[in-house]
């Protein structure tokens, strides 16, 4: 049996799944909890029992989303709801429930109609106890090549984490123990499922996977379960369903019996016929579907079966008035459902009130179906059907291009309303504005490019960002002129560059400036092409390709008909050529044209010419204005979110550059709660740690830190020195708690920068010396010191955590008695003015160095106003042992 639910974890249990999520052994997760091996070993192989996995691995996935409000313990996320009796069905259902229990993808194979869907439905229900990390039930009837992945995802309720791939988002979830993902109507899509599951089953073995299709998947190991006609319970089905419609309808068993018998018993086709048995009676009946069976019985290449059901259903088709045929006709277009809007929009010529009418006539015939609200559906099997009969009408091309106009009616409708209560419409029609963009050919059209240009954009807000950006180039492929080309190919640059992928926005960038109407737009174009290989790229060959770019914008030359053309490129050679100077008068160019997009892009040169030259004061009041500016900003729009992403990211790390501690919390908790891309959590929790770190709040960091570099490694463990200063910061808390975990958040550290050695990782160097000189003093381990030291007053390529390292190496220098100390101190005393952190490092190496109780009193104050918590206690034990005749002025901390 699969294991159920597990009991509350006791607080040992809780520490020691932390420990194992965070990759540690059991003899390090003993040395941290102060515990014996064996103690762990038994905790460790009592949570692998209660939460029915069996390895470390799975535990880990699980303790990331033990607190997750999207995950409810036992629920199956969209279960079909039906409202009449399930009949029947017994063996198959204890025959798939068991099956389930095993791990192998469990396969409900049958023709159309025979209640595969239902079966599903009914057995993921009873089988939602025995999967405590719940899961979803996902219809693919409506999803297009392409979209099995995104539909998953959205049926579990996932967003893109960028720059976590959205499989891996999927697998992660499904993780979670015992998860349980249903696939329904798979038959048009086997290759991309089959393709999902085997990803599944090597990332998550432990999921139960329920597939239904008409066809078998052929995948590795599956058990198939072949669901077959209804037998015995044909008739009591055919009788329940009649009653439904008429409570006193009454027949002859043998006449019943014979109807059943003639639809093979199929349940579709039986509930069909029993719509009808109320309005012609059994007799009547009988002698319908005789006829049409007839009519049938000499097809070649369907099965029985199939004929079967196709009669029923062209017999109730044929029943129709004419209205009512060509109306449904016309819906088959529609995969996922549809409205009174889009019925009417496919039947110009009927009024809306008409056409609802005629959609309360199918559902009393049980040829469609109410889908919640004000939506219907049509069975899938009817729905392909109907879309046979369109053909056969030659309506086809008229419907399909209908809907065209419908779909971008309703998307430019729905991007209208962006900021407001749009999303719960969108997630009703986006089956079908994909569908219907698919079905469109790459080449120029009016309707086509206005769909794929909205739904580019509501996908981008709906954080679907790569799907958001195969859209914008969509939309670019059915431009009809250059300029809206042009405009597609910015905007899917836009949403790249807002999840971090500057290589594809380069790209889409040049091929945009190829596509400029005119000089000056190809210089604009071509300007932003240069400064996103600045602000934006990385690689080996930035040199090459930054020189390639910058030909191509001389070569434009460098026209500046406009003051916005002339903002971008002054920013551009500003980046390109460097200088204070170019700084400033690309800020100041990109404040005349009042663009406040083109101003945020010219403040991050500026920020980084100060930043240069050491003047992070300077750095911290630009982000100051470059938060103003972002407030009000369209979150929705790609250039906007990519500018407020970057200034959340500049600005906390200004304020952690100038020793303001709760100014970079705040802004590291804003960033988290205003971000418009749904950052990954590698990406935002070390905007935290770094200065809860540095503030001596070390349970919270202790607390983070796992989650971080958890993802780190789920989102591929990209290497990133600017990252690796957040792990960098969990060791200096380690240092200083003395937790014993110092060594190995060092070297996670460098592992993250990809070095081996902290000297060679250039943003990386100057924060780890930092953090060791810290240790150092804090541990009083000084056989290092002097080399320490040295290498905090290096010179550093990447200036912006230099203050911290000059004031930790004259510290250190001071404490370790080391020649030349008052010296060191006083070559970092100018940074003092650049960081209240290291002014007030500096005072308290002062204090200690002669013995000057003002100095360190001033130290207590200075670190009082940043809320350094642990510097503050430090310096005043100091100051208490002030008085003592052993002063700890050499060593003693």
């Amino acid at each position: 049996m699969v294991p159920s639910e597990p009991h509350e974890l006791s607080p040992r249990e809780v520490e020691v799944l932390a420990g194992v999520a965070e990759q540690l052994t059991n003899a390090q997760i003993a040395r941290r909890l102060q515990v014996s091996v064996r103690t762990v070993e038994s905790h460790v192989s009592s949570l692998l029992r209660k939460y029915g996995v069996a390895s470390r691995t799975a535990l880990a996935a699980m303790n990331r989303h033990r607190s997750s409000s999207s995950v409810k313990p036992g629920h199956i996320a969209q279960i079909p709801v039906s409202h009449t009796s399930f009949v029947g069905r017994r063996e198959e259902r204890q025959e798939t429930l068991a099956a389930l229990a095993h791990a192998a993808p469990v396969c409900l194979v049958g023709p159309g109609g025979v209640g595969k869907t239902r079966l599903g439905a009914v057995v993921a229900q009873a089988a939602s106890a025995s999967f405590p990390a719940g899961g979803a039930f996902v219809d693919l009837a409506p999803i297009g090549a392409g979209f099995v992945l995104r539909a998953v995802a959205d049926a579990l309720g996932l967003a893109e984490r960028p720059p976590q791939p959205l499989a891996r988002a999927v697998a992660d979830r499904l993780a979670l123990g015992r998860s349980l993902l249903v696939l329904d109507n798979c038959e048009h899509l086997l290759e991309e499922v089959g393709d999902l599951v085997e990803s599944l089953r090597a990332a998550c073995p432990q999921a139960g996977i329920l597939i239904a299709s008409r066809e078998r998947p052929g995948l590795a190991g599956e058990r198939v379960i072949t669901v077959p006609p209804l037998a015995g319970e044909a008739e009591s089905l055919f009788l329940e369903r009649a009653r439904a419609v008429d409570p006193a309808f009454a027949a002859e068993p043998a006449a019943i019996a014979e109807v059943c018998a003639r639809l093979d018993g199929l349940p579709l086709a039986i509930e069909l016929a029993a719509s009808r048995v109320a309005a012609l009676g059994i007799d009547a009946l009988l002698v319908g579907l005789q006829d049409r069976l007839r009519l049938l019985s000499g097809a070649r290449g369907r099965p029985q079966r199939h004929r079967s059901l196709r009669a029923v259903i062209g017999w109730s088709y044929d029943l129709l008035e004419e209205e009512e045929r060509r109306l449904l006709r016309r819906l088959s277009v529609f995969a996922g459902g549809f409205d009174l809007v889009a019925a009417t929009a496919v039947m110009p010529d009927m009024a809306p009130s008409a056409v609802a009418d005629i959609i309360g006539r199918l559902v009393d015939k049980s040829l469609a179906g109410v889908a919640g609200g004000s939506r219907w559906r049509l069975l899938e099997t009817i729905r392909v059907f109907a879309a046979d009969r369109l053909a056969d009408s030659g309506e086809t091309e008229e419907a399909l291009g209908l809907r065209l106009r419908w779909a971008a009616r309703t998307a430019e409708t729905l991007e209208s309303q962006l900021g407001g209560n749009w999303q719960a419409q969108f997630e009703l029609v986006a089956d079908d504005l994909r569908a219907t963009l698919a079905d469109t050919p790459a080449a120029p059209d009016r309707d086509a490019h206005r769909l794929a240009r909205s739904l580019a954009h509501l996908t981008f807000t709906r954080r679907n960002h790569r799907e958001a950006i195969d859209h914008y180039l969509a939309a670019a492929d059915r431009a009809c002129s250059a300029a809206d080309c042009h405009q597609d190919l910015l905007n899917g640059a836009d949403a790249t560059v807002s999840i971090a992928d500057g290589r594809p926005a380069l790209s889409l960038l040049l091929r945009a400036a190829e596509q400029a109407g005119d000089a000056g737009t190809r210089t604009a174009t071509l300007a932003s092409a240069l400064t996103l290989t600045y602000r934006y790229l990385g690689g080996d060959d930035l040199v090459s390709v930054r020189a390639h770019v910058s030909e191509s914008l001389q070569a434009a030359g460098s026209v500046s008909s406009d003051a916005r053309t002339a903002a971008l490129l002054a920013t551009a050679w500003a980046w390109h050529r460097g200088g204070p100077e170019l700084a400033r008068s690309a800020a100041d160019s990109a404040r005349a044209c009042g663009d406040t997009l083109v101003l945020l892009g010219a403040l991050d040169v500026l920020t980084l010419a100060h930043a240069q030259a050491g003047r992070m004061r300077a750095v911290q009041r630009i982000c100051q204005e470059r938060l103003a500016l972002i407030e009000g900003l369209p979150t929705h729009e790609p250039a906007a979110a990519a500018e407020i992403v970057d200034t959340f990211h500049s600005a906390a790390r200004a304020a952690l550059c100038v020793g303001d501690l709760p100014a970079a919390i705040a802004l590291a908790g804003r960033a988290e709660r205003e971000d418009p891309v749904g950052e990954h959590p590698y990406l935002s929790i070390p905007k935290l740690i770094r200065p809860l770190a540095l503030s001596g709040r070390f349970p919270e960091v202790f607390e983070q830190a796992p989650a971080m570099w958890q993802s780190w490694h789920q989102a591929g463990r990209p290497r990133s020195t600017w990252l690796s200063t957040g792990v960098y910061a969990v060791a200096l808390a380690h240092g200083l708690a003395g937790s014993g975990e110092f060594d190995l958040w060092r070297s996670r550290a460098l592992e993250m920068a990809g070095a081996q050695d902290a000297a060679t990782a250039p943003v990386l160097a100057a924060f780890a010396v930092f953090v060791d000189a810290r240790v150092a003093v804090h541990t009083r381990a000084y056989g290092q010191a002097a080399t320490l030291v040295d290498r905090a007053f290096a010179s550093f390529s990447s200036r912006w955590y230099e203050s911290y390292a000059r004031a930790a190496g004259a510290e250190l220098a001071v404490v370790a008695g080391l020649p030349g100390a008052a010296e060191q101190v006083a070559a970092a005393l100018p940074y003092a003015r650049q960081n209240t952190w290291a002014a007030a490092g500096l005072a308290r190496a002062r204090g200690i160095l002669h013995d000057d109780p003002d100095a360190l009193a001033e130290a207590v104050e200075l670190w009082t106003s940043i809320d350094a918590r642990f510097e503050r206690a430090c310096t005043l034990r100091l100051l208490a042992g002030q008085e003592q005749a052993d002063s700890p002025s050499r060593g003693r901390r």
